[in-house]
């Protein structure tokens, strides 16, 4: 869960009739806060004589720019996951554990850039190679693959549909599949000014990378 938490989230759209990269383009520019509920499929590559494991969870999320971003998964496991702009956040409700690493070194080319950190398309454009895919299921689409050797990301998908972030899809150099559907984006969102503070809870196991 770790691992995918590090690399989530992504993009939203302005214009349903745009290709997915012009809409990504004008999301970066105009768009400087939203959130939305989810819902997550994780596939994990089948095995040898087994089919393909899902697992499915939900919560909410939210960002603000520059940097700043927030995932509170609810069902069936609670964590939190809060970016505040110098320290990404990871807490294990179950295991009351808190993992904290560098934000700089955490984000590079993963998702959360999409969304959180990247002020233009020219500085996405320097982790990520961008292109418009086909439109499928009445989205269009903008693919990402990361330029960085070492990403832990394969590929990344972003589908947007009537002005609103619709769908992310992520696939890990595991071959495992995370699919994102948002529900009720709102973009330009008024946040509580404390959304993306965190404090590990007293008596919680706090890791530091």
């Amino acid at each position: 869960m770790k691992q995918i938490a590090l690399i989530l989230i992504a993009a939203c759209a302005i214009s349903a009739r745009a290709g997915g990269l012009e809409s990504l383009e004008t999301f970066v520019k105009t768009v400087k806060s939203g959130k939305a509920e989810f819902s997550q499929v994780v596939t994990s590559p089948a095995k040898e004589g087994q089919v393909a494991r899902n697992k499915v969870s939900s919560g909410s999320f939210e960002f603000a720019r520059p940097s700043r971003f927030k995932f509170v998964y609810k069902k069936p496991f609670e964590q939190t996951i809060v970016a505040d702009g110098q320290t990404l956040w990871l807490f294990d409700v179950d295991l009351n554990q808190v993992t904290a690493r560098k934000q700089s070194a955490a984000l590079g080319s993963t998702p959360a850039a999409l969304i959180a950190a990247a002020p233009d398309l020219k500085a996405l454009q320097a982790d990520f190679a961008l292109a418009d895919a086909p439109d499928k299921d009445g989205l269009q689409w903008v693919q990402g693959t990361p330029k960085a050797k070492d990403s832990q990301l394969q590929q990344v998908r972003v589908g947007f549909k009537q002005d609103q972030l619709a769908v992310l899809e992520i696939l890990d150099s595991f071959g495992q599949r995370s699919v994102l559907s948002f529900v009720g984006f709102q973009p330009n969102a008024a946040l509580d000014a404390g959304a993306f503070t965190f404090k590990p809870p007293v008596g919680a196991d706090v890791v530091r990378q």
